[in-house]
This record gives C-alpha cells, sequence and structure tokens, in this order.
C-alpha cells in the first residue's frame, strides 16, 4: 500500500527494501538506522549541535507530548538553501508517528516534545540531530542542517 507508506516520513525502514518509485516521505529513514548518530562540535554550518524550536504561533500551552505519545503533524522539511525535500501538506495528509522512540530523527524527538497542542513552530536541526555526514543522497547532502516548518495537530486522540 503506497499511500499508506507516504505517511511514514524519516521513519526506520532498511533502506535496502525501498524501492525509489515510493514517495520520498518513506524513504527517509531515522539516524539510528543509517547508523551515524554523531556527537560533537557543531553543524558544518556552525549552528549549534541539536535543535532550536522557534513558535510561529502558540498551542494551547497546557498539553504537552510525552515520550511514547501517538502525535498528528503536519510538516515541511527545507534544506538551509530553501530547496524542499518533502512536505506533509504537499500531500494533504498529516504525518503520524511514535514520539521519544526513535522512529524519527533526534532533532524531532527533542524538538517536537516542547511543542503544545496546536503550535506551530520551526525546528532547526544540526546535521548530528538530523542525518549527519551520511546525509540522504540524494535528496539530502552529507552534513545539511535541516529546517522543518511544523505544527502539532494531535496527540493521542487529543485534536487541536
Amino acid at each position: 500500500r503506497m499511500h499508506t507508506c507516504s505517511y511514514f516520513v524519516l521513519l526506520s525502514l532498511p533502506i535496502a527494501c525501498l524501492a525509489w518509485s515510493v514517495p520520498i516521505a518513506s524513504r527517509l529513514p531515522t539516524i539510528s538506522s543509517l547508523g551515524c548518530r554523531l556527537r560533537g562540535g557543531s553543524g558544518a554550518s556552525g549552528v549549534k549541535m541539536g535543535v532550536e524550536v522557534t513558535t510561529t504561533q502558540p498551542g494551547d500551552g497546557k498539553t504537552y507530548p510525552q515520550k511514547g505519545d501517538q502525535l498528528t503533524m503536519h510538516y515541511t522539511g527545507k534544506l538551509t538553501s530553501g530547496a524542499k525535500f518533502d512536505s506533509s501538506v504537499d500531500r494533504g495528509q498529516p504525518f503520524r508517528f511514535q514520539i521519544g522512540v526513535g522512529q524519527v530523527i533526534k532533532g524531532w524527538d527533542e524538538g517536537v516534545l516542547k511543542m503544545s497542542l496546536g503550535e506551530k513552530a520551526q525546528l532547526r536541526i544540526s546535521p548530528d540531530y538530523g542525518y549527519g555526514a551520511r546525509g540522504f543522497p540524494p535528496v539530502i547532502p552529507a552534513n545539511s542542517e535541516l529546517i522543518f516548518d511544523v505544527q502539532l495537530l494531535g496527540i493521542n486522540n487529543l485534536k487541536a
């Protein structure tokens, strides 16, 4: 079910089993599946290591996700050049995943936990919290800082 696969952006999937005809969203593995959890230093662009969360529209300010929660989000992922590499918004289908358990890149696992229900934010993710030195060719070059515009639409059964 290729349509179902599009829901799984940034999920850990064995790269060898992925066909290039599948939408980009289902081809983006987590750092753990690439084996490139890096530590120390700053990103190639000089960005602080980790994830910076900038709220662009406040949420409810009281309902925050916890590790293990099932989240529903919209996102658009871009490189610092402005080149878009994936978007649930463009597909018209929110992305569902479990937070804090390694299903997504470390920048998401840490950054999204700081958002409240309904919040829109920008996540700036250094390479070591994204896809590291290996990148995800040809979509994401090695040592790329990533920018995600995200919206937290739901936490478990709660909707924004």
